[in-house]
């Protein structure tokens, strides 16, 4: 016969089992969310294979704004998932130039962070998207390798001069490399032949087709997906997912600045088929992501998002509209050179709310840390 203070105790504890797994789930989460810093100091004692892996997968996260390997395996799984052969030469041209950096002797938590791998994996995938050889294009790999190491140097090279001003490297590497790589390659060459870039104004023919805007909404989601040139639903909302799992108010970023982007590039009279397959999209998305990493949240920060949104746009739209003419691309140019100019911003309410490049965390991090400090001086005043 059980007593009854058994039974007090067994209707106790019956409860508290669910909490306990609930509590063991929140915490599962919340470790594989953020920068993963845990996992991170873990690693820094296993063998470098390990060490490698966990680098690159934060530095194809680092592509899109992100420190956390878990988005980048879950980047990885969306470029398997819309070519194969795509996921191929970005992990080389990854590879390339993080090795280059190695070799250099570079900074070995940069390397580890995944700082020198980002640029090399964007060259590559933009000569894969670029060739007109198809793909399993095996003499591709050369470029990729070179392209890719060529990066590093770069990278190398601006830190210093960029440091100065506290400025990211962000990807000035790689939109250099990539257009002096189709400048030298050009349309007709037998070995690395490649599509021509178009402008992406409309032609009178289609200024009066109607306006499908299912579709457009669809453009929206790829506009995120087109950052890893990457132009079918499933792989994007993969990519998104991945933003998400570092930082919701990011992925609120992205899919704002990309709607903000395809907007601009609507009211421009661009193609259609750049407003539905995202390509209109991508750099506003950059744009309004890079002010919400470098920025503390708050309303003026969040109207600069905006505007960095928008000028991305209508740049991009021009230096498409420039180099279009030449049969290059513009990349993604316009969403670098307005995140710079945002950054280098010097009116004093924003100043206040710029986080220094080597301190950047996730947004939610840092306005739980700018809350403590507003408290903590408030605290100090009233005292």
């Amino acid at each position: 016969m059980v007593s009854i203070g058994n039974m007090l105790i067994l209707e106790k504890n019956t409860p508290q089992q669910p909490e306990g797994l609930k509590q063991r789930f929140v915490s599962a989460l919340l470790y594989c969310t953020g920068e993963m810093l845990q996992l991170h100091t873990h690693m820094q004692d296993q063998l470098f294979p390990l060490q490698l892996a966990e680098g690159c997968l934060r530095g194809i996260s680092r592509v899109i704004l992100l420190n956390n390997p878990l988005s980048g395996a879950l980047i990885l799984a969306a470029l398997l998932l819309e070519s194969p052969w795509q996921a191929l030469l970005g992990m080389l041209g990854l590879l390339a130039s993080t090795f280059t950096a190695i070799i250099l002797g570079l900074d070995c938590e940069e390397v580890s962070s995944g700082i020198h791998g980002f640029n090399g994996m964007l060259v590559a995938l933009l000569m894969g998207v670029f060739s007109s050889a198809g793909d399993w294009y095996w003499w591709l790999l050369m470029p990729v390798c070179l392209g890719g190491a060529a990066t590093t140097f770069l990278s190398s090279s601006l830190a210093p001069i960029l440091n100065h001003w506290d400025l990211p490297v962000s990807v000035f590497p790689f939109n250099t490399v990539i257009v002096l790589y189709l400048a030298c390659t050009g349309v007709s060459n037998p070995y690395f032949p490649s599509h021509p870039s178009h402008p992406p104004g409309a032609p009178d023919s289609t200024n009066h087709t109607q306006l499908h805007v299912p579709q457009l909404l669809q453009g929206v989601v790829l506009g995120v997906g087109q950052i890893f040139a990457c132009e079918t639903v499933g792989p994007s909302l993969l990519i998104l997912t991945a933003v998400f799992l570092f930082s919701p108010i990011l992925a609120v970023y992205a899919l704002l600045g990309s709607g903000i982007s395809t907007m601009a590039g609507l009211s421009m009279s661009v193609q259609h088929s750049f407003l539905y397959s995202g390509l209109s999209g991508f750099n506003g998305a950059l744009g309004c992501m890079g002010v919400g990493v470098f920025y503390i949240l708050s309303w003026r920060t969040h109207l600069l998002s905006i505007a960095s949104a928008l000028l991305s746009a209508y740049t991009d739209i021009a230096l498409s509209n420039l180099l279009g003419v030449l049969g290059l691309p513009a990349s993604s140019w316009a969403a670098t050179l307005t995140g710079t100019l945002m950054l280098l911003l010097t009116g004093k309410k924003l100043k206040e709310y710029r986080i220094p490049t080597g301190k950047v965390t996730t947004p939610e991090q840092d306005l739980h840390s700018h809350k403590q400090w507003s408290a903590a001086n408030t605290s100090t005043t009233d005292v």
